[in-house]
């Protein structure tokens, strides 16, 4: 089975949004995706965890489907959505000074990608 990791440092609304739809799309596909949101993008959980706004469905989606492998946690503190990545139950990756490590995933035979 092909390995993907997407990672999403991008704090564009609809950039990520375009992230959401690879994922899903790789994983109807067959592929092991996981989802790694660093950066700017921990932001945009806050208002992707409230139903009815923009893309908060496809995001759902997402996390329904557990393809979100991790969230960063320095840059959850730092974008000031530490306390909604909790709420939502998501796990946080901080091996490398507080960010998720991308070796473990080049180790574990993923491609990954970067947006």
């Amino acid at each position: 089975m092909k390995k993907i990791a997407l990672i999403a440092y991008t704090g564009e609304l609809v950039c990520f949004s375009h992230v959401l739809l690879y994922c899903l799309d790789y994983h109807q596909k067959g592929y092991r995706l996981e989802l790694v949101i660093e950066g700017a993008a921990t932001r945009l959980i806050t208002d992707l965890g409230q139903p009815g706004k923009p893309f908060a469905e496809l995001y759902d989606k997402v996390c329904k489907a557990g393809l979100i492998g991790c969230i960063c946690l320095a840059c959850s503190k730092k974008m000031g959505s530490y306390d909604e990545a909790l709420r939502q139950g998501l796990t946080f990756g901080s091996e490398l000074q507080g960010h998720p490590s991308l070796e473990r995933f080049t180790k574990e035979g993923y491609e990954v990608m970067t947006f």
